[in-house]
């Protein structure tokens, strides 16, 4: 059964209270700039501080004052951030999409520590996006993942356009709309 809700984004600590999450994959979900890995950051931030083991990857933006120039990937559980694309046209991608250019050498370095999770209280990655559903490649260590743990609590990212994918994957997933926080 596939559930909506809409939730602000100042309340990801309304899914782990009190203290008990439960089971199942929750698609975290909106467009561009509605908060998603903010809200991500959150969550894990809020669970760490009630002394729950968070594990998995976000993706927060690299800004350079209003202008975002380049995305990380930051492990939740050592806090160890590494660059995982830059704009189109700058140095140091090696995978261009779009907008972006996606360095390999962290793509394989995020795909490592996917495989090497371990049990946890809390999962959360920031996120699966076309690279992975569409192409087959990038964090696709992450899509085994959550074939492999439905029992565990788990949040992904997946963009609006690619919901039906994932849905169709997950279909015993839940939906997180964060689309009402952009507007």
């Amino acid at each position: 059964m596939l559930h909506s809700v809409n939730s602000p984004r100042a309340l990801p600590a309304s899914f782990i209270f009190p203290r008990d999450l439960q089971p199942g994959l929750t698609l975290v979900t909106g467009p561009r700039g509605a908060g998603k890995s903010l809200w991500c950051m959150g969550l894990a931030k809020h669970a760490r501080a009630l002394g729950m083991d968070v594990r998995g990857l976000a993706s927060p933006a690299v800004m350079d004052g209003e202008q975002k120039v380049g995305i990380d990937l930051l492990d939740l559980a050592s806090g160890e951030r590494r660059r995982l694309a830059v704009r189109r046209g700058d140095a140091g991608g090696d995978l261009a999409m779009t907008d972006w250019q996606m360095v390999a050498e962290t793509l394989e370095w995020g795909n490592a520590l996917l495989e090497r999770i371990q049990p946890c209280d809390l999962f959360i990655l920031d996120e699966l996006g076309p690279l992975e559903f569409q192409n087959g490649v990038g964090l696709t260590a992450g899509l085994d993942f959550v074939d492999a743990h439905r029992g565990f609590p788990l949040f992904v990212v997946v963009r609006p356009s690619l919901l039906a994918a994932a849905r169709q994957r997950w279909p015993w997933s839940t939906t997180l709309d964060l689309a009402a926080e952009a507007e």
